[in-house]
This record gives C-alpha cells, sequence and structure tokens, in this order.
C-alpha cells in the first residue's frame, strides 16, 4: 500500500520532468550527491516534529536500530558533519520513505521522489534565500503547470508573534504545528486545535489570529516592523528585516509577482531556524474535468543553520538554506494532464527500425544493424526471420519510430539502403 509500479509511459514522462529540475539545479552550480537509503535510528528521530511518528524503523543482523530516510536534508547535514565539509552547493534525487497515510489520488505515496538543491556554507544574509526561491519560480515556470504563488515566511517572525500573544517557549513548536494547517482548516478550527489540544489560553489563541492571518508584500513587512508589539522582540525584529532584504533581492529577480509573505505559513519541520517558504499551485482550471484539480504544495524549503551541529561532534555549525520540488505531486498533474490530451508518449528512444521487405534477408538486417549500432545510433529490428513489410512498418507507427532503413535484394544489388519517412512515407536511396 502506497507504492505503486511505473510502467515505461510514466517512467519517460518522470525521467523528462526529473531533467528539466535537474537542468535548472545545474544551470545554478550545484554538484550531485548521494546517501545511503539506510540510516542510523538516532540520526532521524526528534528531526522532524510529528513527522517523527511516520519514520520506518528497521533492525539489522548486527542489532544497529536503522531507519529508512524520511528526506534528503537530514543526511545531507550527517554528511556535510562526517566530513568536515562547511561550504558546499549540492542537489540529489532519491527516493525517501514515510509510514503514512497514503492518499494516491493526491499523489501522495509511502515511497516517492524527492528531488532537493541546498545551499551550505557562511555568506552574506538573504542571498542564496532569494537563489532558492529564483529557483523554486524558474522550475514551475518551466513545466507550465498554470498559477502558483510562492508563501513566504520566518520562523524567527512565528517566534516572535507567539511570544508577543504570551506563548510559552515551550509551546512554540506544537503552535507551529496547528497554525500549519491554516491552508486546510479555518481558523477557527485552528484555534480550537490550539486551546483544546496545545493548552494555549484563548486570549493568546486570538492575539495569533490577528497576526497569522495577514499576507501581503514589502508593504506589509514595512508595517509589522512599525508594530508597537512586535518591533519590541528581538527575534522578530531580526526576522523582519532579512524578510525586507529578502524582498528586495527578490525585487531584482523580477519574480515578486509570485511571491507572497504570509505569516500562516509555518512547516511542521523541526529543523527551520529561519526563513521558510512553500510554493502553492492555484486551483486548476480543466475543461476536461469537472472537478478543479487541487494537489496543495508542490516545493517547500527553508533555512535550517541549527541541524548540521547537531550531528558534529563539536556542534561546529554550518548555515544552510535549500527546497525540495514536490516531483510526485507535479508528476500527477502532467500524467492528467497527458491522459486528458490523448498525446501518446513515446517510452523509446529508437531512431530506426532497420527492415527487410522479402525473406530470407535476415543475414543483411543482422549487418546493417550491427553497423548502426556500433555507430551509436539506436535502432532495432522485429525477431523474426521473414517478417511481413507491413507488420514492421506497422511496428514502427505503434511506437513512434521515425525512420525505417530497408534493405531488399536490389537494394543489396546495388550497394545501397533505402531509408523511409514514416510519417510521411518519402523515400530515399542512400
Amino acid at each position: 500500500q502506497g507504492t505503486r509500479d511505473h510502467p515505461p509511459a510514466q517512467v519517460a514522462l518522470r525521467d523528462r520532468l526529473l531533467s528539466a529540475v535537474v537542468s535548472c539545479f545545474k544551470r545554478h552550480g550545484a554538484a550531485a550527491i548521494d546517501t545511503p537509503v539506510l540510516e542510523l535510528r538516532e540520526m532521524l528521530i526528534g528531526k522532524y516534529g510529528e513527522g517523527t511518528k511516520l519514520i520506518y524503523e528497521l533492525q539489522d543482523q548486527g542489532g544497529e536500530l536503522l531507519a529508512l530516510r524520511y528526506d534528503l536534508t537530514v543526511p545531507f547535514a550527517r554528511y556535510l558533519a562526517m566530513n568536515k565539509i562547511t561550504k558546499m552547493k549540492r542537489y540529489h534525487v532519491a527516493k525517501v520513505y514515510r509510514r503514512d497515510s497514503p492518499a494516491t489520488a493526491r499523489g501522495r505515496y509511502r515511497e516517492f521522489y524527492q528531488c532537493d538543491f541546498d545551499i551550505a556554507g557562511q555568506f552574506d544574509p538573504m542571498i542564496p534565500d532569494a537563489e532558492c526561491l529564483k529557483i523554486v519560480h524558474e522550475i514551475l515556470s518551466d513545466l507550465q503547470l498554470g498559477d502558483f504563488v510562492i508563501k513566504v515566511n520566518d520562523r524567527r517572525i512565528l517566534n516572535g508573534v507567539f511570544a508577543v500573544c504570551g506563548v510559552p517557549e515551550s509551546k512554540f513548536i506544537p503552535a507551529c504545528i496547528t497554525v500549519d494547517k491554516l491552508d486546510k482548516m479555518p481558523w477557527e478550527e485552528v484555534r480550537s486545535e490550539m486551546v483544546g489540544e496545545k493548552g494555549l489560553s484563548p486570549e493568546a489563541a486570538d492575539r495569533i489570529g490577528e497576526y497569522v492571518q495577514l499576507h501581503g508584500g514589502l508593504e506589509l513587512i514595512e508595517r509589522l516592523l512599525q508594530d508597537p508589539k512586535l518591533s519590541q522582540n528581538k527575534l522578530a525584529k531580526e526576522g523582519l528585516g532579512d524578510m525586507k532584504l529578502l524582498f528586495e533581492y527578490l525585487t531584482l529577480f523580477g519574480i515578486t509577482g509570485k511571491i507572497s509573505f504570509d505569516l500562516s505559513l509555518a512547516r511542521g519541520l523541526d529543523y527551520y531556524t529561519g526563513v521558510i517558504f512553500e510554493a502553492v499551485l492555484l486551483q486548476q482550471e480543466n475543461e476536461h474535468v469537472e472537478e478543479p484539480v487541487s494537489v496543495g504544495s508542490v516545493a517547500g524549503g527553508g533555512r535550517y543553520d541549527g541541524l548540521v551541529g547537531m550531528f558534529d561532534p563539536k556542534g561546529r555549525k554550518v548555515p544552510c538554506v535549500g527546497v525540495s520540488i514536490g516531483i510526485e505531486r507535479i508528476f500527477s498533474i502532467l500524467e492528467r494532464r497527458l491522459e486528458a490530451s490523448g498525446e501518446k508518449l513515446r517510452t523509446t528512444e529508437t531512431q530506426v527500425l532497420v527492415a527487410t521487405p522479402q525473406k530470407h534477408l535476415l543475414a543483411a538486417r543482422l549487418k546493417l544493424i550491427s553497423e548502426l549500432w556500433d555507430a551509436g545510433i539506436k535502432a532495432e529490428m522485429l525477431y523474426r526471420k521473414d517478417p511481413k513489410l507491413l507488420k514492421q512498418l506497422q511496428y514502427c507507427e505503434n511506437t513512434g519510430i521515425p525512420l525505417a532503413a530497408i534493405v531488399g535484394e536490389q537494394e543489396l544489388a546495388d550497394g545501397v539502403v533505402k531509408l523511409r519517412d514514416v510519417a510521411t512515407r518519402e523515400e530515399v536511396r542512400m
């Protein structure tokens, strides 16, 4: 449950999608790394907030307590700490595992791909963060998925809001996790969860509500910088100062039209320390489907300056910021779109089919196809001694092979090959 086999057409579509994402990561100068699918259990526990319940735990014969990786960020932080790396720009495309209740219609599985891009190192504030947002903007524009918005917030601003609203520090993370549900639940339900389950006072919850329902751009940041309560809080002030700087850089990148500073964005993971962001596709208007498809978040990330230090024996910190592209959800949309359009996706890359029109010419086909393979040309032939020409051409049409190289008795006698364009039926001898 929650996993699936991918037939050739799906793999072809996924490869096309992944190559678009990876080419963007490479354009921004990232190098690829790979890490094991297994991690020590203790490396993962306590890094994901409520997500810790969803970690797949395993035990090997040596009695080591292991777990399947839950994301690609914690393994990256461990990799940096183990190898004493203090500066790196990397991408990683690999499968991760979550013991979640699958919602396959919405692209949520127990085994799925993640595509991560991260910048580790000590740099001037908000320059790497702005680049991560630019990457999300580039990828979502490139894939033409329809309209989207990238919500941005900062953990320090949120913590400042909780502090000035009278939330005790021990309840910041539980409050954060509840606020993060505002995109799925109305404020009334979020408020009652805060008071009922998380033990906040009704007054504190109401005060939080005044802030977390705000969203906007630079003008909102300016307004909050003047806010009598927030401007007294050191954390919130720092966060708002950086947010203002971030928006200046995003203006220079020309992408603020798709960016919204949104105080309800919390992202449920424990390790975020600064800027956090999430890209959401806006309702898809689709002529072929009555129900518009809403797949929610398709990318997310943020700054996690304390994570590497958790793995370093000396607690040395390496500031990091990164983004993860929700490839499975995007894949679900593209898959539906392909079905609706009726377009057939080629699952192979064969350029030419070697064909013969008469009997007893298998040797000629084998010699020619061998020459083509040796020359690096992608070629196929039918595995029959004497196939009918019509059947061979039909195979080209069914699989999308554009050319047929035909060798008959006449061609052999003349030392030529007849090349046929399958779609137009034009032929040339060469």
